[in-house]
């Protein structure tokens, strides 16, 4: 890798926020299908879609919130 190419740093806390806000996008998405559409049940087949997007967002940004605050934690001690 070339020398004069630098690598840039995305700050902990910015990469914190991206991240409990696919939390709340994915509990958002969640909560606003089902007061609209009135289904809860995650094995309709007519769900399912909607529902793994959902799990992704929720995932990624549980992983993400744990990733970046265990990181945090060592610096501070």
């Amino acid at each position: 890798m070339p020398e004069d190419m630098k690598q840039e740093h995305i700050p902990k806390k910015i990469m914190l926020t991206f991240y409990t806000a696919l939390l709340a996008l994915g509990i958002f998405i969640y909560l606003a299908w089902g007061i609209v559409y009135g289904s809860w049940n995650v094995f309709e087949r007519d769900n399912l879609g909607i529902y793994s997007v959902c799990v992704l967002l929720v995932g990624f940004g549980i992983v993400g919130i744990l990733l970046y605050s265990v990181g945090m934690k060592d610096k501070q001690n």
